[in-house]
């Protein structure tokens, strides 16, 4: 590595450090360090979220995807949780409120269905699941704290009872309960100010300690070649569409070395 190189990766971590130390945990890239193997965590969590107060999670996994039909959309789950009575549960966190348009509920429950029914199994080995929509603003606009997605028989009035919950979390929501206190947290720069230990403990962890700060920079460095990435990808995308050019001559015409075309090539 050169001195100029040496030099811009100084630069960059530099700006990393800075820009880490006003990470929330509604941020993306800190949510998912915060929640990656955090079992305690994802439980207090999900259990201030559903008012679950006995639910015991037994896995927790960050950025976990999931794929099951051949040549459907891929979903990547932010924070996928299976507890003690195998319900099933997925947690994201939106900024921008078309990033919880209610189509993409949908799609990421049905997913979640996917992925976990066998061939042979019946439908009503389907788990119970949660797709939970935590929004940084109040994408309802209603001012609740919380806001549940239930089926419901239109003519009976009862419940459709098949297992799936759909909630919108309020993120701007504050208030003495614990949800507006969890909410408080998660849009907390300083672990000094959190309401819940755990959160606190994480949060002091990632910004403070040596360990958890070069975690930290590790996924905000993956993060920016993951932007570059797409740019990428849009471009060749843009090229295709435009000049009706097929995949090999887009990314020749834009110079992409051989050796990375079959990786573009999977993502188009």
């Amino acid at each position: 590595m050169d001195k100029n190189e040496q030099e811009l990766r100084e630069q960059e971590r530099q700006k990393d450090l800075q820009r880490l130390r006003q990470l929330r945990p509604i941020d993306d890239d800190f949510f998912r360090c915060m929640f990656r193997d955090n079992i305690p965590l994802a439980e207090l969590v999900l259990r201030i979220i559903t008012g679950k107060q006995d639910l015991i999670i037994t896995a927790c996994e960050t950025q976990k995807d999931m794929k099951r039909l051949a040549g459907a959309r891929s979903v990547c789950l932010d924070a996928y949780g299976i507890d003690s009575s195998n319900r099933r549960y997925d947690l994201e966190v939106q900024k921008a409120g078309g990033g919880a348009e209610p189509h993409r509920a949908r799609y990421y429950s049905s997913v979640m269905d996917i992925e976990n029914l066998d061939a042979g199994q019946e439908f009503d080995e389907l788990p119970e699941t949660y797709t939970i929509f935590l929004t940084e603003k109040d994408f309802y606009g209603q001012g609740e704290a919380l806001y549940p997605i239930e089926r419901i028989n239109l003519v009976t009035g009862k419940a459709f009872a098949d297992g799936e919950h759909i909630l919108y979390v309020n993120g701007g929501y504050r208030g003495d309960s614990d949800l507006g206190k969890l909410m408080h947290d998660f849009n907390c720069t300083d672990a000094d100010s959190m309401n819940y230990e755990l959160m606190a403990e994480r949060t002091r962890y990632l910004k403070e300690n040596p360990k958890g700060v070069s975690e930290m920079c590790k996924i905000m460095e993956d993060m920016r070649d993951e932007a570059a990435e797409n740019t990428l990808l849009q471009a060749i995308r843009n090229l295709m569409e435009t000049l009706k050019l097929t995949s090999d001559e887009a990314m020749a015409a834009m110079k992409i070395p051989d050796s990375d075309r079959e990786k573009y090539l999977s993502r188009l």
